[in-house]
C-alpha cells in the first residue's frame, strides 16, 4: 500500500516525501498543481490532483493508500475546512494519519490545529500527531527579505526563546512514524531542535555567517503588522495568525527542548548555526 503526502511541495512536505522515498515507501504526492509535483519529484512518486475544498478529488488521492501525512494549507484558516477529508479517511480504513500540528497546541485552543487534532482523535482514525517547534525555514523563508534588504530580523517575539527545528528533520521524523503505523498508533510527538535561542542570538549567528551586522530591535506587533501588510502585501488574516503565534512565543510556549527527534532517528537535530551556514545564500544581498 501507499502513503499519501498532502502539502508535498511545502516546507515540510517535500522532506517527508524525500525521506519516505529513501526508506523505500511507495508515495503519492497530492496538490492542486500536478505538473509542478511531477517536475519536483519525477518518477519516484505518483502525483494526483487534490484539493481539500473539492471532495471530488478525495477518491483518487486515497486510491491504494493506507497512511496519510496531513498538513493544513496556510490559506485554509478554519479547522472545519479539513473535516470532510478527515471523514473520508475514516471511511477508507486508513492505518495512520500523521498530522503536522504545532508545539504546545494540546494546551492552546487558539490555533486551528487544536481542533483538527481533536477531530482526528474523535473520528477514531489511528493518529501520530507531529508537534514541531518553529521552523528554521521561517527565518530563511518569509523573514529573509528583511534580513537581506534591511539587515534586520523583523519578528515581534520580544526576548522570548525558540527551540527552532529544521523542516528536513521534521520530514525525517514524520517518515519514520508513517513507516511504522502499529508502533506509533495514537501517539503525539513534540519535536524541537537541540537548543533554545532568542532572536538576538539568532541575529548574532546570522551576523557571523554573513559578515554583516544583523540587528534585532524587538519590533512591536503594530510595526510588524503594518510592514507585512502594507509593504510585503500579505493577507491581513495570515499576518494576524502569525501575530497570535508570536504572542504565544512571548508567553514562553516555544522554548521547550525535547529529545524526541533523536529517539525517533538515532541522531541529533540540526543546530541553527549549521542551518544558517548551509542556507547562507538566502541571507546575502
Amino acid at each position: 500500500m501507499k502513503i499519501l503526502v498532502t502539502g508535498a511541495s511545502g516546507n515540510v512536505g517535500q522532506y517527508v516525501v524525500k525521506s519516505l522515498i529513501a526508506l523505500g515507501a511507495q508515495v503519492v504526492v497530492a496538490g492542486t498543481n500536478v505538473e509542478r509535483l511531477r517536475q519536483t519529484f519525477g518518477e519516484d512518486v505518483t502525483a494526483v490532483l487534490f484539493d481539500f475544498t473539492d471532495s471530488s478529488t478525495y477518491e483518487d488521492a486515497l486510491h491504494e493508500v493506507d497512511r496519510v501525512f496531513l498538513m493544513r494549507p496556510p490559506h485554509l484558516g478554519k479547522p472545519e475546512d479539513l473535516y470532510p477529508f478527515i471523514d473520508k479517511m475514516r471511511d477508507k480504513n486508513i492505518k495512520l494519519v500523521s498530522f503536522l500540528s504545532l508545539m504546545g497546541v494540546e494546551k492552546n485552543t487558539i490555533p486551528p490545529h487544536h481542533k483538527i487534532e481533536k477531530y482526528i482523535e474523535q473520528s477514531g482514525l489511528p493518529f501520530a500527531h507531529i508537534r514541531p517547534g518553529f521552523f528554521m525555514q521561517n527565518i530563511s523563508g518569509i523573514h529573509a527579505e528583511e534580513i537581506r534588504t534591511m539587515d534586520e530580523i523583523l519578528i515581534p517575539a520580544g526576548n522570548s526563546q525558540t527551540s527552532f527545528i529544521d523542516a528536513a528533520d521534521i520530514g525525517e521524523a514524520a517518515a519514520i512514524l508513517l513507516q511504522n503505523p502499529e508502533t506509533y498508533k495514537n501517539t503525539a510527538h513534540t519535536i524541537t531542535g537541540p537548543e533554545a535561542l532568542n532572536y538576538q542570538e539568532v541575529a548574532t549567528i546570522l551576523s557571523e555567517a554573513t559578515g554583516r551586522t544583523i540587528r534585532y530591535n524587538r519590533p512591536s506587533f503594530l510595526k510588524y503588522r503594518k510592514h507585512y501588510i502594507k509593504v510585503r502585501k500579505l493577507e491581513p488574516g495570515y499576518v494576524n495568525v502569525t501575530i497570535a503565534l508570536y504572542l504565544m512565543t512571548r508567553l514562553g510556549t516555544a522554548k521547550a527542548i525535547t529529545n524526541t527527534f533523536e529517539q525517533l532517528t538515532g541522531r541529533k537535530a540540526k543546530k541553527f548555526k549549521t542551518f544558517a551556514v548551509e542556507n547562507l545564500a538566502v541571507f546575502c544581498k
